[in-house]
């Protein structure tokens, strides 16, 4: 049994990488409409984050290190900086740091058995779920990247991991906020970039419709709700996704309206 997202996590580091790779070393350090992260920043970030899932497949002795290193700097709350500091490469060397890591991930992660559990900040969770995890990152990031530079992304059905991601974290959604956690998740009706239809739960009276690529940038806070062409009906589902969250870490504030949008 292949680790197929493996190769899903590839094709999103790929698609990031054709966007960034005729940059200038200054066009790195633009500020993006994500609180203020440059280029160098996102790629700082992917490529840290990258790292740490690939050092708990490796060592997880060393990792476990790195975990309580972790704790304490988001507790001090210097995050951003330790992850600046713990990389030195910025611009074109940064940029092919983390797309050679990033393919010599997924070809060996590709033969991990999709149920091996690995540790991490907080549960441990099975390599499938870390690679989603990985995609998802990349995906999200990348929107602030393409947002900036003023370019389209290209779609593809590989979306659908994330979408289930943000399904999975229904419950996740709600407790981080300190919210009680409703008995039935809203039904969901998506289409697919190819064209295909995707439905998830059953008929209720809370239901969420539209494409698939609107609802991961909801959950993935890289689009605010009224941005997206979403059809929310029912109280269930409006909270959702008016405080969706697939990420781990403390409650985070989805952008407001009009706030991130592609530059033209």
């Amino acid at each position: 049994m292949n680790l197929t997202v493996a190769d899903d996590f590839l094709a999103e580091s790929e698609v990031l990488h054709a966007c960034v790779k005729d940059l200038r070393d200054a066009d790195f350090e633009r500020a993006t409409q994500f609180k203020g992260w440059t280029i160098n920043d996102v790629l700082v970030h992917l490529h840290f984050w990258n790292g740490a899932a690939d050092l708990a497949a490796r060592d997880e002795a060393d990792f476990r290190r790195l975990a309580a290193e972790v704790s304490d700097v988001v507790r001090e709350g210097r995050l951003r900086p330790f992850e600046n500091a713990a990389i030195a490469e910025r611009g074109h060397a940064l940029r092919d740091i983390w797309i050679d890591r990033a393919r010599d991930m997924a070809a060996r992660w590709r033969d991990f058995d999709p149920k091996r559990r690995l540790p991490w900040i907080g549960p441990s969770m099975s390599a499938r779920s870390s690679m989603t995890a990985r995609q998802m990152e990349g995906w999200a990031h990348g929107f602030e990247v393409f947002d900036l530079l003023g370019k389209k992304r290209e779609e593809s059905d590989r979306i659908r991991n994330i979408v289930v991601l943000g399904i999975n974290t229904f419950g996740w959604s709600h407790t981080v906020q300190g919210l009680p956690v409703p008995d039935t998740i809203p039904a969901l009706v998506l289409t697919a970039p190819s064209g295909a239809v995707w439905e998830f739960g059953d008929r209720a009276a809370n239901e969420i419709r539209g494409e698939a690529v609107d609802f991961a940038a909801v959950v993935t806070q890289t689009r605010a709700l009224a941005d997206t062409g979403l059809a929310v009906d029912g109280a269930v589902a409006r909270r959702w996704m008016q405080h969706a969250q697939c990420f781990a870490g403390p409650p985070e504030t989805p952008p407001s309206k009009g706030s991130r949008l592609r530059f033209s």
